[in-house]
């Protein structure tokens, strides 16, 4: 019989590529993990791995049998959210991760309907950059997470994950009131973007999607932005603008409220979605779908729309 934690283990080195790498996502020493990899050769009686340099391959065998792992992993999570509405009563610790604009403007809101509805809920934020929620999903860290995807960095499809739509929002050019150049008339979102080519940016850092994003947008209309800035925090960012440091690309919930004189927003034609993620098979948990109804009722009602990403 197969052990169900070796097939998760397979499954994190097809993701991840390097034994060290996997050791280091699940907290196992490099030395435990090609242990338990080794047993489940044994157990599969053929070979699933073959190294290449410093790095292990999955043999045809061991790709195909990833594929059942992600089977099996998805039809524990349904048993595991049957178990759970059985029980009755929602309790317990349900961690979620949430990238830092949804965690100020929709969650406080999400977390205060949570508890009146279900006090026996424990909530456990931690702020979680959308890039690294994927890991954090699959390896028992979160349970369920916020992520957001934009127009020009589309989210990836993750394997053993799902996700549900939750809302969408604008996106703005902002730029100092002073001293650069007036918005194009029209919505030409490039025309927008084009007329700050020469001017200096900021941006998020680099490795994130809100820096991918800007720096597709500016490619997309035809230049490469010189960045002088990079700050991951938008109230920051649009104090900077505000000082006459450069120009960026904000989104709606970015925006805390009035820019002030200093700040000129233009509207652009792309958005950034946000979807609600967690382990495939896991929609059904009582305390995740409680969880996103709370969420579904608290997002602002200025948002541009909701819609999955890409």
């Amino acid at each position: 019989m197969l052990d169900v934690r070796r097939l998760r283990l397979l499954r994190e080195l097809a993701r991840r590529g390097t034994i060290a790498a996997v050791a280091e996502a699940l907290a196992f020493s490099p030395s435990a993990v090609s242990q338990q990899l080794a047993v489940l050769e044994r157990e599969a009686g053929l070979p699933l791995l073959e190294r290449t340099g410093r790095r292990v391959r999955l043999t045809p065998a061991g790709q195909h049998l990833v594929g059942h792992a992600e089977a099996v992993l998805e039809r524990l999570e349904q048993a595991e959210s049957d178990l759970a509405e059985a029980r009755g009563g929602l309790a317990g610790a349900l961690r979620i991760g949430a990238f830092p604009t949804a965690t100020r403007a929709i969650v406080p809101a999400a977390l205060t309907a949570l508890a009146r509805r279900h006090p026996g809920i424990e909530p456990m934020v931690r702020e979680t950059d959308p890039a690294a929620v994927a890991h954090a999903l699959r390896s028992g860290d979160l349970d369920v997470a916020l992520v957001h995807a934009y127009d020009f960095v589309p989210a990836a499809q993750e394997p053993g994950l799902a996700t549900e739509p939750l809302c969408g929002e604008a996106m703005y050019l902002a730029a100092p009131a002073a001293g650069f150049p007036e918005p194009p008339p029209g919505d030409d979102q490039n025309a927008v973007l084009r007329a700050h080519a020469e001017d200096p940016w900021i941006t998020a850092t680099p490795g994130t999607l809100c820096h991918a994003m800007t720096v597709r947008a500016c490619q997309a209309a035809g230049f490469s932005p010189r960045v002088r800035h990079q700050v991951d925090e938008f109230a920051t960012v649009l104090a900077l603008v505000a000082a006459g440091q450069g120009v960026a690309v904000v989104p709606q919930l970015g925006v805390t409220g009035p820019a002030g004189p200093a700040v000129r927003l233009t509207r652009l034609r792309m958005q950034r979605r946000t979807n609600l993620a967690f382990r495939s098979g896991a929609g059904a948990h009582p305390a995740v779908a409680a969880f996103g109804a709370a969420l579904r009722a608290s997002v602002p009602p200025e948002l541009a729309g909701s819609g999955a990403a890409e």
